[in-house]
């Protein structure tokens, strides 16, 4: 066969762990295969997710609490989640835009930085518009879920170095870290806030401020785990001047100035801000529409105000409040394993829709029983595969998106998924403070289930299209 003649398909990495035995084919069905097979810088970000993820959890757990404790009304809980949101949106949009040319793991340590500042002002101010300051400047999870510029730069670097057809368990290990974390985080707070109060006979806002003392220092430590990642996960463009500056210095200055093209360089910011192309415009639209429904129906129950909720409506106390919810985030994680083995058979899109769809059913109806058990059945079969779309909406973002783009496409929407989703936390402290609180929980459920119903109208054939050119690019480049 000629150099010229088409590769033939590559067969799929099922069918061909399969024939090399029952335990590998086990493995790659796991995603284990992928996990080991990835690099080191990889693994770092797993680490690094989730210890972040420990600290969002042990925030997430007694943030509502502590704001209550301090005689602060639930409206203005509210507004604070939101304007923290809304801060957050601004610095994370910033950051993102302009990660990829000064550098993703200087951003990534920055906000490692601005994860301690938080957790120190924390600890030690009880001033409403202070603590305000340091959650909008800082870096304080009013949900649980990410927020920040982290996911998006973490997300850009994975897809970089890992090869297409592994994406979907890499992405679904990623967020299974970042669920187990929180998990960890959340028993965690709830155990030693429980041995603080009943054992040390503490009071409870010192309490509290000794667990964000211990934020502080995780952020420290998320900052020595970005410090140690290599120049692997910086973007091509960046990769490659750093290259082509070395050979310029080798270059004659004679030959410099032959090879010289009359290229107009952009000044100024511009030449921070990534070029998006048009025909990716549409596309991003309606991704940013899609989750922005979604995140507005999570903002309306976001964690804090699940774990209030409970601890409120049914009195759990905090060592069992935190034990429940360390159950419920690992049977997410759990499902997870399961979402990246549908997701090679049945595609991104359609395990994204049919297992977020049946959970935000049951979300509805967390709060309809009078009676604690069945309040939580409902919110533990929401839990069961409420997360089960993550790694593959993440594999999908990364398809469907030109390669250029994926971090400030990513982090564009991110930003749009954070501000409509700041807009909820204010609606529900209002709703609370006149006992509608089972009306945050219908209007989240039944927004999220209109959000899988436009993914799977708009998206469906998209996807493929994008991952068949994917395919090809990639053998043209072999």
């Amino acid at each position: 066969m000629s150099e010229a003649s088409p590769s033939p398909p590559r067969p799929s990495l099922a069918a061909t762990t399969r024939r090399s035995g029952p335990f590998q084919w086990i493995l790659e069905e796991l995603g284990l295969a992928s996990i080991y097979s990835s690099s080191h810088d990889v693994k770092l970000l797993f680490l690094q997710r989730f210890v972040r993820m420990f600290a969002y959890g042990i925030s997430t757990l007694i943030l509502v609490a502590y704001l209550d404790a301090l005689d602060i009304g639930k409206t203005q809980i509210g507004l604070f989640m939101t304007l923290t949101l809304i801060g957050d949106t601004c610095i994370s949009f910033f950051l993102t835009l302009v990660a990829d040319a000064l550098g993703r793991k200087a951003i990534l340590a920055l906000g490692a930085l601005l994860m301690t500042a938080s957790g120190i002002i924390f600890a030690l101010s009880g001033t409403y518009w202070v603590l305000l300051l340091a959650a909008v400047i800082g870096v304080i999870s009013p949900s649980g879920n990410e927020i920040g510029p982290f996911r998006a730069i973490e997300e850009s670097i994975v897809a970089q170095l890992t090869e297409p057809l592994r994406r979907s368990d890499v992405y679904a290990w990623y967020n299974l870290f970042g669920l187990g974390g929180t998990a960890c985080g959340f028993i965690t707070c709830g155990w030693v806030l429980q041995y603080f109060k009943d054992s040390l006979k503490w009071d409870i806002i010192y309490s509290y401020r000794i667990i964000y003392a211990g934020y502080a220092a995780i952020g420290l430590l998320k900052l020595v785990l970005s410090l140690l990642l290599s120049h692997s996960v910086e973007s091509e463009k960046k990769q490659h001047q750093k290259i082509r500056g070395r050979d310029e210095e080798r270059t004659p200055l004679l030959n410099n100035r032959e090879n010289m093209t009359p290229k107009i360089q952009q000044s100024g910011i511009r030449r921070f801000l990534p070029d998006v192309a048009k025909e990716s415009v549409p596309t991003v639209v309606n991704l940013c529409l899609l989750f922005a429904l979604d995140s507005f129906g999570s903002g309306l129950a976001p964690m804090s105000w699940i774990t209030y909720f409970f601890r409120s409506v049914y009195n759990i106390d905090e060592g069992k409040l935190g034990s429940i919810f360390f159950a419920a985030q690992i049977l997410a994680a759990c499902s997870m394993i399961v979402a990246s083995s549908l997701a090679k058979r049945f595609g991104n899109v359609n395990t994204m829709v049919f297992t977020h769809l049946p959970s935000q059913i049951f979300r509805a109806l967390v709060p309809i029983p009078n009676d604690v058990h069945p309040a939580l059945l409902f919110c533990f079969l929401n839990f069961s595969t409420q997360s089960m779309d993550s790694g593959p909406r993440s594999a999908f973002l990364a398809t469907i998106v030109l390669p250029a783009e994926r971090t400030a496409v990513m982090g564009t929407v991110n930003v749009v998924k954070t501000t409509a989703s700041s807009l909820g936390p204010i609606l529900t402290g209002y709703l609370v403070d006149h006992n509608l609180f089972w009306l945050c929980f219908v209007g989240s459920g039944s927004l999220k289930a209109l959000y899988d119903v436009g993914l799977l109208v708009f998206f469906k054939n998209k996807e493929r299209e994008r991952a068949k050119a994917e395919q090809e690019r990639t053998h043209a480049n072999e």
